[in-house]
């Protein structure tokens, strides 16, 4: 199965940018879109941005869409994910996931993720 490993979050203030990094080893990481989520205190987890496995297509969560990128190395089987333009709502742990249907082609916030990093911590202060 995919291991999946977040890095790169910490605190920047209100505008500033970060960019989270997800590697992953074991599994089928290069047939796999790979997502991002992202939970808040109190709040239910949300998709944020997907990429499918070849990195041809992306997709991003209305909230978040001209401010984040999300990208792939699949020779260094990592996933990105470029935050710009930070807002107070972008605090959340952020984590990463693995689809789980190789070449998935369909939509991307359709898919099932099934493997899960352990998060890391965006916060943005105003």
């Amino acid at each position: 199965q995919v291991q999946l490993v977040e890095s790169g979050g910490g605190l920047v203030q209100v505008g500033g940018s970060l960019r989270l990094s997800c590697a992953s080893s074991g599994g089928l990481f290069w047939a796999l879109a790979m997502g991002w989520f992202r939970q808040a205190p109190g709040k239910e987890r949300e998709f944020v941005a997907a990429i499918t496995w070849s990195g041809g297509s992306t997709s991003y969560a209305n909230s978040v869409k001209g401010r984040f990128t999300v990208s792939r190395d699949n020779a260094k089987n990592t996933v990105f994910l470029q935050m710009n333009s930070l807002k107070p709502e972008d605090t959340a742990v952020y984590y990463c996931a693995s689809g789980t249907r190789p070449y998935y082609s369909g939509t991307l916030g359709d898919e099932n993720y099934g493997s899960w990093g352990q998060g890391t911590q965006v916060t943005v202060s105003s």
